[in-house]
Order: C-alpha cells, then structure tokens, then sequence
C-alpha cells in the first residue's frame, strides 16, 4: 500500500525515533527531503547516521513517529512490499559487497534477476547502460579484483541505479578510497541527484563537504540537527 506525499517530496519523516535493536539512537527526528535533493549526514562515529539510512530503506523497523519513502509507510509496511521499496531505494555501501566470484556483468545481472528481471536482451542492455553512465562501458568483464577500489566503488553505484531508484542512500562511500577518488565518487553522486534522484550520503569527510557543498544534517546527541552555516561547519572538524 503506497501513500501520497506533495509531487516533489520523496522522504517525509515526523517525529520518529530511531532504534538500533534495543538501543535509542536518534529522537524525534524530522526530515523532509525533495526529489533531485542531495544531502549530507555527519556526525561521529556511533551517533546514528547509519541506523537512519538502515531505517529509510526499512533494514531497521520504524517503530515510532510517521516514516514516508518513496510512497512507503515505515511503521506500516508489509513484508512482502519491503522489496518494493528497495528498489526505489538504491544503497551504496563503504566495503563495496561485490560479488568476488564473478565478473563485473554478472554481478549486475545477478542484482537484476534477483528482482525479476528476465529478458536477456533487456538485462544486457540495462547494465551497458548503468555501466556508461558510472564510466565503466568497457569494464564488464573485469573480476573485481582487477578494479581500483574507486571503480569497485562504481561499479556499486552502478548496482544502485540498476532499478531505476527514486533515492539512492550512500553509507560512507568514500570511507575506503584516497582524496582524489573520493572527489570522482562525490562529482558522479551529485550528477545523479541532478537527474531528479535525492541522494543521501553519510559521510565524514568534511573535505567533501567544503568542496561540493550541499545541505548537511548532523547527527548529534540523538538528535538530528540542520547545519545552518559555514561558522557551524567549521565547528563539525
């Protein structure tokens, strides 16, 4: 069961709370977040901003306030629909969780079978596409190993947009990487919010933050908290 939210508002949260297991992470948490919007969310390590993306693509329960992602109610939503929602939801993980076994290719095709894909010519023409679009057209065939962790990192935010995502969440993604690859995640990431995807990256990079400057949250003594100036974004490093 889907619910409507104003045309151009994709994440809707009101005063919800964030639980890690049994753990209060974050209170009362307020956020809303546009179509084509890129966001940053720092904060130190343990303050909450992984188990606010593990929420947003229901890997954690919602169990208090009023969560809407991509049309899906958080405290409501059914079992069978949480594939649904990830699909809308494309994550981007810090330790790239690729598929060591097998080539690049395979491991987007095992991505799109795993979510009813079936069409051979489709599936091959979608993963030429995301492939392009990421700058790795003539990397299929490569076995991870043989990839830069920069282009390993690409190759995940290729995964990502597989399902054609409304969101796409980055937990970290240039948490392994040297600056100067850091800087060509962070440029691919931001031309995707530009597609009219929102893009939320936790990150503490602050680095980053200076250079391609978005709106920034903070998570900090349970709180979700907007960092409102350049004097605040000082205080964060």
């Amino acid at each position: 069961m889907q619910e409507n939210l104003p045309l151009d508002v994709i994440i809707e949260l009101t005063n919800c709370t964030i639980w890690q297991q049994d753990h209060l992470v974050l209170s009362n948490v307020n956020l809303s977040v546009g179509n084509g919007e890129f966001i940053y969310l720092v904060g130190r390590v343990g303050s909450g901003k992984s188990s606010l993306i593990k929420t947003l693509n229901a890997q954690i329960p919602l169990k208090e306030g009023i969560g809407i992602v991509a049309g899906y109610n958080l405290s409501k939503i059914k079992r069978r629909d949480i594939p649904f929602l990830r699909r809308k939801t494309g994550i981007v993980f810090q330790d790239f969780q690729l598929l060591i076994d097998r080539p690049v290719n395979e491991n987007l095709e095992f991505v799109l079978k795993a979510t009813g894909w079936k069409n051979k010519k489709e599936i091959d023409s979608r993963i030429g596409e995301v492939l392009e679009k990421v700058g790795l057209g003539l990397k299929g065939y490569k076995m991870p190993h043989q990839l830069s962790g920069g282009e390993q990192q690409r190759v995940v935010i290729g995964r990502a947009l597989l399902n054609d995502p409304d969101i796409i969440l980055a937990d970290e993604p240039t948490g392994n990487l040297d600056p100067e690859t850091s800087e060509g995640i962070l440029k691919l990431l931001t031309d995707i919010s530009k597609t009219g995807r929102a893009v939320v990256v936790a990150t503490h990079n602050y680095t980053l933050l200076k250079k391609f400057s978005a709106r920034t949250l903070k998570c900090d003594g349970g709180k979700l908290l907007e960092v409102k100036d350049e004097e605040e974004m000082e205080l964060l490093q």
